[in-house]
């Protein structure tokens, strides 16, 4: 006699240590699924430290939730998978966070800890919510609208110096693997089919092993609800239906489940083992839950990914929802940098955490505007300064050099531990801090510059923030023109200070008290010449609002272009 499939799957859930609760609704029997507090216990959710090289970097680990030390499987080579974006729509700012913070952090991988990070996305071509935009726009096909905001999202993350990967991957290009993948999952004993053409990921094969990333405490579902077994269960396959997208399966004519497309083709590339997978923490569950489970019964392997990177999420200030197409709650990125430039947005990332939720507001931008023109205004004037275009009373050099020592030390520190950014940003910050405050100009100089030490730190703050992707040698940022409109900006600057040099020298000419040898009283340039310096002041100011900043020191004077309407910070 064959048992009633419900009455199998009530002795399985049993025999595995659930709960299950049956009720009665309108007349209809219904069996919810309870999940137990201890379902996974800890010695099958216990971590494996890899073996390998270990990089000197600790990093948090969403499967231990904890840090811990990042173990490479090869030496100084790190294979890195990301979900990459569902193209049907176009990117917004929370999805820019996520792709420039763990850009940033694999820079920082690449550039401070000499490893090199070999990054995989896949695009996911194909989905409900393709599917169902395509059908909202009339005489367009999904294939059509999945490529269009595919090449808009690379054109965004492009502007944004988001570094592209070794490969994107289509899932609509891997439907053959995709099929392969999933027999080897039914072969298993992890998989089934339904009479319906569905194929499900059948998770009581897998037992506790269920729930690495999340605690399924709590976890309330119905069964007998779909074609599957537990409410668990997620698809590897759908059936298709009336006027979508299909493809050929062993199953009948479908395509694949969403999660299913990340597993097949992160194993496609890297095999069997994964050293890092990132992606949002909305992704966390049941996203990467599910690709863990798929990929485990795939290659009957204990650990298929060693480190999974979770980025917090965008918050619009004051709103506890992330930033999310279906809210309507964004901002494009498109939109976004028609008032703010890259740089900004990557100074405004790093901030924060990586993994930490985010605040984006006109008051956050602002700080983060305000510390780039900072930092700008300081690389800036320490270039006047080794140029001579800056005068200075004596430096105290040696007390830079240790400064610089010690900023070098405790950024690399600060990176080694999970890749703090804004401790990083401080250091950096201090150590301009104390630049500036021996950049002061004066009018008369006695003894040696120190130009030597402010080129050290002038370079240092460069190579960091260009780790970042912070580049503070683009000008393009900050104005349409090509390199002739600075050289234009620097022989008027010149000229302007060789006029304004000429009105004012009259003040060198001062009487001394031969006791004292002090300057008795600083005569006023003669009166014809008053006109040139009123002239030279009016050419500053009519400069300004254009973006051309011109700022005096003595006799001679500095200059920088910044975007129209910026707000500096002298």
């Amino acid at each position: 006699m064959r048992l009633p499939l419900a009455l199998i799957a009530n002795v399985r859930l049993l025999n595995s240590g659930l709960r299950i609760r049956h009720s009665i609704h309108n007349g209809v029997l219904k069996t919810s699924l309870l999940s137990s507090h201890n379902i996974c216990s800890r010695a099958e959710r216990k971590w494996i430290k890899p073996a390998g090289f270990d990089t000197g970097v600790k990093t948090y680990n969403s499967l231990t939730k904890q840090k811990e030390p990042l173990v490479l499987a090869q030496e100084r080579i790190a294979t890195w998978y990301s979900c990459g974006p569902t193209v049907y729509d176009h990117a917004h700012l929370g999805h820019a966070c996520s792709y420039v913070r763990f850009d940033i952090l694999q820079r920082i991988l690449s550039r401070i800890f000499e490893i090199n990070v070999i990054h995989v996305m896949v695009i996911t071509d194909i989905d409900d919510k393709i599917i169902q935009r395509s059908l909202e726009v009339s005489n367009i096909s999904p294939t059509v609208l999945a490529r269009m905001h595919e090449e808009e999202f690379k054109r965004d993350m492009q502007a944004l110096r988001v570094l592209p990967p070794a490969v994107y991957m289509r899932v609509t290009d891997n439907i053959p693997q995709i099929v392969a993948f999933i027999k080897r999952i039914i072969g298993n004993g992890h998989a089934y089919v339904t009479s319906q053409g569905n194929v499900y990921f059948d998770t009581q094969s897998i037992g506790n092993r269920y729930g690495k990333l999340v605690n399924l405490g709590g976890i309330v579902g119905e069964l007998g609800a779909q074609d599957k077994r537990d409410p668990r269960d997620f698809a590897l396959w759908k059936a298709s239906k009336p006027h979508e997208p299909h493809w050929e399966s062993p199953w009948g004519q479908g395509r694949p489940g969403w999660h299913i497309e990340c597993s097949t083709i992160a194993s496609s590339v890297f095999g069997s083992q994964l050293d890092i997978h990132s992606g949002g923490i909305d992704l966390a569950f049941p996203h990467h839950e599910n690709e863990i489970a798929q990929s485990e019964a795939y290659h009957q392997c204990e650990q298929w990914g060693n480190y999974f990177l979770h980025s917090g999420h965008l918050h619009l200030k004051g709103s506890v929802e992330k930033m999310s197409k279906s809210l309507k709650n964004y901002v494009t990125i498109k939109d976004f940098l028609k008032s703010y430039t890259a740089n900004e947005f990557r100074l405004f990332c790093l901030l924060t955490r990586y993994r930490s939720a985010i605040d984006y507001s006109d008051a956050s931008m602002n700080e983060a505007r305000s510390t780039l023109s900072t930092i700008s205004a300081f690389c800036h004037n320490a270039q006047a300064y080794m140029q001579g275009h800056l005068q200075c009373q004596p430096t105290e050099e040696g007390i830079l050099w240790e400064r610089l020592s010690a900023t070098q030390s405790s950024v690399r520190k600060a990176l080694a531990d999970d890749f703090d950014t804004p401790k990083t940003v401080d250091a950096i910050m201090s150590l301009i801090h104390h630049g500036n405050c021996q950049l002061q100009p004066a009018t008369k100089v006695d003894g040696q510059r120190s130009a030597a030490v402010f080129g050290a730190m002038l370079s240092y703050v460069r190579e960091i923030m260009g780790v970042f992707g912070v580049d503070l040698l683009d000008r393009k940022e900050v104005h349409d023109s090509s390199g002739v409109l600075n050289n234009v900006v620097e022989e008027l600057v010149h000229f302007r200070s060789k006029v304004r040099k000429f009105a004012l020298s009259v003040e060198d000419q001062a009487p001394q008290d031969p006791h004292t040898g002090s300057e008795i009283q600083k005569r006023h340039p003669e009166p014809d010449r008053v006109p040139l310096l009123k002239d030279c002041d009016a050419l500053r100011n009519n400069l300004a609002p254009l973006g051309v900043h011109i700022k005096d020191r003595g006799t001679n004077s500095t200059w920088e272009i910044t975007r129209r309407g910026e707000t500096r910070k002298d």
